[in-house]
């Protein structure tokens, strides 16, 4: 009774397993055919093709590697800078001792020029703290977290890590296929881009509002070039054939960024640049980002409603992690801002919202699965990442708007 079902099975197994050896070998036979070629030639021209050979596996070794090795990733990269600790807002004078004057302690007895343990008051942002009557006082300011974060940000992506955008193994892409058109070795450069587009969006507002007097003053150039040089293309290797001739790769422009804003908060110590941590450019602040991930959100759902092909979507990786990047980068810089505009923050009873976002930023940071799938919403079978990630975006969102309406008020 059970031969002919035992046969049957045994005909389809069978049958499979010629369908999988037929396609392997479909596949290996470029490489059998050119081994056997190579295996007939002579020393002066297996030579250079094997040279040439050694090159390339040498160059897909560390290209592979460099996409699958995540130097320094650290969702809780954020505990590092400490911010609780701040004591001013960005650009204000920090409270130093000053001089005591005539030889006087602050005591009221007689010293010997040793340094006084009263402090100046605090100035409006952007100045040095006045000298009281007798009295030098240090020309020390704040510096911006918010700046320190996207420079550090950068440092992450080009120079911990290595820009994968812009190899030239993952511009050949896969026989001629981009990469992001395929399951592998893209997730990385799809997360730098993430995090770029939080610094991007970050230094537009620096030069536009946050390193000025109420917009009005001159731009700081510092931040001018930081801006310029961190909108080059994302993609740029050291040879271009549009336009023809050598070029300057990205991760080197980048850097440039990188300095001038390093050089901004050196400035700005010195009371030499201003950061106008007001709460209309707070406003505007929180409105560009609330903006830009709305952005981000509307192109998750359209992959999420339309191509929901659970493990089988070869895009679904690219939208996570570019979305992760993103929210990675902005954890940091909306941290930074709290430190950046405490005062403006605790004035308006913005405190416990404030906390309650990045909690959720931070929790978004903990969705990181092996394989992403975009499944159905109401599928069982297969897990619909980008929904879930969409979801989290929107919370963000949602009190990102919060704060921004509570402020304009």
């Amino acid at each position: 009774m059970l031969d002919p079902i035992a046969a049957f099975f045994q005909r389809v197994f069978a049958a499979i397993g010629r369908g999988i050896g037929l396609a392997i070998s479909w596949l290996l036979w470029p490489f059998i055919a050119a081994a056997n070629w190579y295996r007939q030639r002579g020393w002066l021209i297996k030579g250079p093709i094997g040279i040439v050979l050694i090159g390339l596996v040498a160059l897909y070794g560390y290209f592979i590697w460099q996409t699958q090795v995540w130097s320094n990733f650290n969702i809780d990269y954020v505990n590092a800078y400490n911010l609780a600790a701040r004591k001013n807002d960005a650009g204000l004078p920090v409270r130093t001792p000053a001089a005591a004057p005539s030889g006087q302690t602050t005591d009221g007895q007689a010293g010997s020029g040793q340094p006084a343990t009263e402090t100046t008051g605090q100035p409006a942002s952007g100045g040095a703290a006045p000298a009281a009557s007798g009295q030098t006082a240090a020309n020390v300011c704040e510096r911006s977290a918010i700046v320190d974060v996207t420079a550090d940000l950068i440092d992450f992506n080009v120079n911990q890590n290595a820009w994968i955008s812009s190899m030239l193994l993952y511009k050949l892409g896969l026989f001629g296929i981009d990469w992001d058109d395929t399951p592998w070795l893209d997730n990385k450069a799809s997360f730098q881009r993430g995090i770029n587009q939080a610094v991007r969006r970050t230094t537009v507002e620096l030069v536009d509002s946050l390193g000025r007097v109420r917009g009005t003053s001159g731009i700081n150039n510092d931040l001018q070039l930081a801006r310029g040089n961190i909108q080059f293309d994302e993609e740029t290797w050291y040879f271009s054939l549009s336009p023809f001739g050598p070029r300057t790769p990205t991760p080197s422009i980048y850097r440039a960024a990188a300095r001038d804003l390093r050089k901004f908060n050196a400035s700005l110590e010195t009371c030499s640049a201003t950061f106008d941590a007001r709460s209309d450019n707070l406003v505007e602040f929180l409105d560009r980002i609330a903006n830009d991930i709305g952005n981000t959100s509307a192109i998750i759902r359209e992959r999420s409603e339309f191509h929901n092909g659970g493990w089988f979507d070869l895009r679904a990786d690219d939208r996570f992690w570019f979305a992760f990047g993103q929210l990675y980068g902005y954890y940091g810089i909306l941290s930074a801002a709290g430190a950046d505009f405490d005062s403006v923050i605790a004035q308006r009873g913005l405190t416990q919202i404030w906390t309650e976002t990045l909690r959720q930023l931070r929790s978004a940071l903990n969705i990181q699965p092996v394989i992403i799938s975009n499944g159905r919403e109401d599928g069982w079978i297969m897990p619909t990442h980008l929904a879930t990630m969409g979801f989290y975006i929107l919370r963000v969102r949602s009190n990102l708007v919060e704060m921004r309406d509570i402020l304009a008020r």
